[in-house]
């Protein structure tokens, strides 16, 4: 039996790929949402922002005297 020859280049590229890859889906999990729900909750705070304005009360001066 021959003995399997490997690039080591490729070699040390390919396990620095595998561990980004699950440093990276580790970090998803932990922190991670996706641009979709990000672009949601912005609008949703925008809107509730709009909404609080919009019923605001307009309070009557205050004398200064």
């Amino acid at each position: 039996m021959a003995a399997k020859i490997i690039n080591l280049r490729q070699a040390r590229k390919q396990k620095s790929r595998e561990a980004a890859k699950a440093r990276s889906a580790e970090n998803s999990v932990k922190f991670g949402r996706n641009a979709r729900q990000k672009h949601a909750d912005a609008s949703e705070t925008t809107r509730r922002e709009a909404h609080l304005d919009r019923s605001r009360l307009e309070m009557p001066p205050e004398d200064a005297s």
